[in-house]
């Protein structure tokens, strides 16, 4: 046999034994699955009168983390649907768009650390939607609790003062404001802190891994991500989404009118709600 052939049956064999490892993967997780959502019954045939009803009660939102991945698509879902009559933007920086889909943005510019200085930037939404966020890896311990804790809970106090009904907030699967892991523990405390903040609505998404392509290079991420998004071909998984399914599933969920003031939504939830919207 040739060396070609060899390295062809040798690449062959270690894909084979790849593809094995993935299904027995997937099979182990699914054992421990999130439950199963709340059955979400197809938006799609009321979708139009949903957004036309919202659209009719003039309100306005705002969104931290449009910089970010999941807080820009979200920004690119919100235009597409139309439904605010106003959006503002409120981030450390001015953010430069060349499509005319944005020209109407607004955008406040603050100081995270004195954001009691920029108290105005938060008055006068109806909605808010916090996708802000850092990594331990890039800040330091002090600078993720800063950005991931003290800087949202600010925010939603801001929020709140200035008139806000409704506070939506992605944070993370396994928050837990008990947890022994400092990530997870820092998004549990901060839910619970803004569930005391007394929003008229109140929902968390807590999705697991969010397949996209970082601009910023984390091989750990990348690798992560590469492995659940081929781990989500072959099985559903509580572990992984897309961040376009993240995005429309919270603004499919500002539509709607649950029962309860605070709903928190695990990665399964956020993956039903995002496609029950779908047109």
């Amino acid at each position: 046999m040739s060396l070609v052939q060899q390295l062809v049956t040798t690449l062959g064999n270690a894909t084979g034994l790849l593809t094995v490892l993935i299904c027995v993967i997937a099979a182990v997780l699914n054992y421990f699955d999130d439950p199963d959502p709340v059955k979400y019954t197809s938006m799609a045939e009321d979708i139009k009168t949903l957004e036309e009803n919202f659209q009719r009660q003039n309100k306005s939102c705002f969104i931290l983390g449009a910089s970010g991945e999941t807080g820009n698509m979200l920004l690119q879902e919100l235009l597409r649907r139309n439904i605010f009559s106003k959006i503002t933007l409120i981030g450390r920086r001015q953010l430069t768009f060349e499509d005319q889909a944005y020209a109407n943005l607004v955008q406040e510019v603050v100081d995270f650390e004195k954001l009691d200085d920029y108290a105005a930037a938060f008055q006068g939404h109806d909605v808010g939607y916090c996708c802000l966020g850092t990594t331990k890896a890039k800040a330091g311990t002090e600078g993720f609790i800063r950005v991931d804790h003290d800087y949202v809970l600010k925010s939603a106090e801001l929020a709140k003062a200035g008139g806000s009904t409704q506070f939506h907030l992605e944070s993370s699967r396994g928050a837990d404001k008990n947890s022994n892991f400092l990530y997870l523990k820092v998004k549990g405390q901060v839910e619970a802190e803004i569930e005391a903040l007394g929003f008229d609505r109140y929902a968390i998404y807590r999705p697991g891994v969010l397949l996209v392509d970082r601009q910023e290079s984390r091989p750990a991420e990348w690798l992560a991500r590469k492995f659940f998004s081929a781990l989500s071909a072959v099985s559903s998984t509580s572990m992984a989404i897309s961040i376009q399914a993240v995005a429309k599933a919270m603004v499919a969920n500002t539509l709607l009118q649950p029962e309860q003031k605070t709903e928190i939504l695990e990665n399964k939830a956020i993956a039903s709600l995002g496609k029950s919207a779908e047109t």
